[in-house]
């Protein structure tokens, strides 16, 4: 009982002392602390505990490890390449006398070292770095025991180190293709630099900033314009930029000439009669394009032979083509290129039929209140003519395109319109005469038609088209009262009542 008692009573301390000992790098075998501690208690012999105390624990140099604490990276998480940039390595939990090695890696690759520190007795370790593209990324510290290899290698969580290149030179912009093509393709530049990283782009046509669209999109250094325009032509221009913290750098490209051109349009086709001697006619035939750029090649086709053609810094070219009047001499068509796609023209007759008569001569117009006109529009028409030229006059003299209380609208060939107010001025004698636009030497005029006012002193209260009906005979100049020329009634009076369709007739007088 008394071994007993002492067993239970020492081994504690034993215990304890033991584990000091071995400094937390030894296993210790309880079984067999156990097994010794129960084998010389069935002993009778006091030494046989003794030494069987003393070798309680033993320390297995060969299978024990200490575990090394997390290390800690930290430092600037930005960076401008070329500059020196210290970061640094703390291990939290230091063994003792312990010589430790930190080691700076990218993460989870181990055959480039950035730098290395050995600490002992907890010293931060220090690395010093000059700044390159290749240490942006994610780092990591590896602590590791330097003369003791048993101990376990820790690793610190990582570390973003953000480098920044300024961008430098002058930037160059590049094309996909040719800085001058037609409308409609589209136009790909893009902007490139000698250097420079995390670069803001801004691209400027002729100056002026060039604003986002959905044909025109800028991503990156890359500038994409589609459906090109004319109005996409001019001074391209790119803008880099990069900041370190608040330093701003730039680089600017030179201006870059883009040319869009208009393709052009379909031309109109028109024609004039030129007269040269006295029986000589020509016809001057006009292509004319809206649009498109310079230079135009006009060619004149009639059917599908080629009668002339011509290339001008112009949109209009005018060809000259011998005419006989009166006989249809083919069909015109009018070809405009300037080095994309061809416009084509309407197909005309080249036909010209001289003016003949007879001319007539019909009106309508507007009533009122009280059946009062209150205007009138006179109508003038040849039977034949295909480039007629029309002329109002009023007591022989020639009215012109507008005055006070008239408008001339002429719609050739068909007919000639004047448009007149009903007042004092609108009175007198009217005819037409129609003659070729080309040659004014022989005019054919129409009956002349009297106008002047019906007040109800002559007519009561009959209306305008009861008048007209009942053909109301010639009022004659002595009969016209000017003075009561306004607008409460007027009428038209004619030689025979409102049938204004009359033969051409060199009898027609006042």
């Amino acid at each position: 009982m008394f071994l007993s008692a002492c067993v239970f009573f020492f081994l504690p301390k034993v215990l304890q002392l033991s584990i000091q000992n071995c400094q937390n790098s030894c296993i210790i075998e309880l079984s067999v602390i156990i097994f010794q501690v129960f084998f010389t208690l069935s002993s009778r012999m006091f030494a046989s505990l003794f030494v069987v105390i003393l070798g309680l624990c033993y320390c297995s140099k060969e299978s024990s490890q200490f575990i090394l604490g997390r290390p800690r990276l930290f430092g600037p998480s930005e960076a401008l390449v070329g500059e020196v940039l210290d970061l640094h390595c703390e291990l939290e939990i230091y063994p003792k006398n312990e010589s430790i090695l930190l080691q700076l890696f990218k993460e989870g690759v181990r055959d480039k070292l950035f730098g290395e520190y050995s600490s002992l007795n907890g010293v931060v370790a220090n690395f010093p770095l000059v700044i390159k593209q290749s240490l942006e990324g994610n780092l990591e510290c590896v602590a590791k025991g330097q003369n003791n290899s048993n101990m376990e290698p820790t690793v610190s969580y990582t570390h973003y180190l953000r480098v920044v290149e300024p961008v430098a030179g002058a930037a160059v912009i590049v094309d996909s293709g040719p800085v001058e093509f037609f409308e409609g393709k589209t136009l790909k530049l893009s902007c490139k630099l000698k250097a420079g990283n995390y670069v803001s782009y801004k691209w400027l046509l002729n100056d002026k900033l060039l604003p986002q669209s959905p044909l025109h999109y800028a991503a990156d250094q890359h500038l994409s314009i589609y459906r090109t325009t004319p109005k996409d032509s001019g001074s391209y221009m790119c803008v880099a930029t990069n900041h370190f913290n608040k330093t701003v750098f730039t680089s600017n490209s030179s201006g870059v000439s883009i040319t869009v051109k208009d393709v052009v349009s379909n031309p109109d086709l028109s024609f004039t009669v030129s007269k040269e001697g006295s029986n000589e006619y020509f016809a001057m035939v006009t292509c004319q394009s809206t649009r498109g750029t310079l230079p135009v090649t006009f060619s004149l086709y009639n059917r599908t032979e080629v009668i002339a053609n011509a290339t001008v810094e112009a949109r209009k070219a005018t060809f000259k083509v011998p005419l006989v009047l009166g006989q249809h001499l083919g069909r015109l068509q009018c070809q405009a290129n300037n080095g994309d796609r061809i416009g084509y023209s309407g197909l005309i007759p080249l036909e010209v039929v001289p003016v003949g008569g007879p001319v007539m001569m019909h009106y309508d117009y507007d009533v009122g209140e009280n059946y009062a006109v209150i205007g009138l529009r006179l109508y003038c028409k040849a039977a034949k003519g295909s480039l007629p030229r029309y002329q109002w006059f009023l007591n022989r003299t020639l009215l012109h395109d507008q005055g006070s209380f008239y408008y001339v609208v002429n719609q050739p060939p068909e007919q000639s319109i004047l448009l007149l107010s009903v007042g004092r001025s609108s009175a007198g004698t009217y005819h037409c005469e129609v003659s070729d636009s080309y040659d004014n030497t022989t005019a054919i005029s129409s009956k002349r038609k009297y106008l002047d006012k019906e007040g109800r002193r002559r007519y009561g209260e009959k209306s305008l088209l009861s008048l007209e009906m009942e053909r109301m005979t010639p009022a004659y100049e002595d009969e016209l009262e000017l003075s009561e020329y306004n607008e409460d009634a007027d009428v038209v009076k004619t030689a025979r009542g409102g049938e204004f369709d009359q033969e051409s007739s060199d009898a027609s007088l006042d």
